[in-house]
């Protein structure tokens, strides 16, 4: 029986085809691996489900971070800083920016064991990331007492108005217009408000939780659950 020939053998050139990559198109794929990598300084990307989009260490901190468990809805927010007090902050804060009027609430517990009295938990509405940046908080520390903490204007000094009461893990912080409220729920899940500050804030702001270790050197962990943030 006759055998076929090969191309080779009836001297047909076999065809090859190339992909060919040109040097601009291997400089667009970097260019965009390097879009996708870049974050900002101080900035973590986008949590992995939850509310918020983004998680900053502000000011002069260790270095913190936010673990979201979606099967149980809790954050815990690890984070360092001396003091958010006077006229600039440290702490760590995960934030989703917000337009117009909201109110965010969540349950805040610390973990067991001896802790820092002035260290922070906090619900946060802020104009920007900046240490200074002028905001209104809705704090619980260590020992338990709550406070409403805000700075008017930035590189301002800081104000607060203690809540008498302590014991409660409900927090609030609204805002309506140029007024926020911070306020308490108590067993019956109703909330009441404490203190109402006027502090002008434009544009988009940031919304979210915090931790403030109020020690420079450490830091400290925090859950936060049943978060939400209303659109009012």
């Amino acid at each position: 029986m006759p055998t076929r020939a090969s191309a080779a053998d009836r001297g047909v050139r076999p065809t090859v085809y190339y992909a060919v990559l040109s040097i601009m198109n291997i400089q667009h794929v970097i260019e965009a691996m390097v879009v996708i990598a870049m974050v900002a300084p101080g900035v973590a990307p986008a949590q992995q489900g939850g509310i918020f989009t983004g998680s900053s260490d502000v000011g002069k901190a260790q270095a913190g971070n936010t673990v979201f468990d979606a099967a149980t809805g809790v954050y815990r927010v690890t984070g360092g800083g001396a003091d958010m007090w006077g006229a600039a902050d440290a702490f760590h804060f995960s934030w989703v920016q917000v337009s117009g009027d909201a109110a965010l609430t969540a349950d805040i517990h610390f973990p067991a064991g001896p802790l820092a009295p002035l260290e922070k938990a906090v619900l946060v509405i802020r104009q920007n990331l900046e240490p200074g940046a002028a905001y209104a908080d809705n704090a619980i520390h260590g020992d338990g007492h709550i406070t409403l903490q805000y700075r008017v204007t930035a590189g301002g000094p800081t104000a607060d108005v203690t809540l008498p009461q302590r014991g409660a893990t409900r927090l609030r912080i609204e805002r309506l217009g140029d007024k926020f409220t911070a306020s308490t729920a108590g067993a019956d899940g109703k909330f009441t408000p404490f203190s109402t500050q006027t502090i002008v804030l434009t544009g988009p702001v940031y919304v979210g939780i915090g931790v403030c270790a109020h020690d420079a050197a450490g830091v400290a962990t925090v859950s936060f659950s049943n978060v939400a943030i209303e659109h009012r």
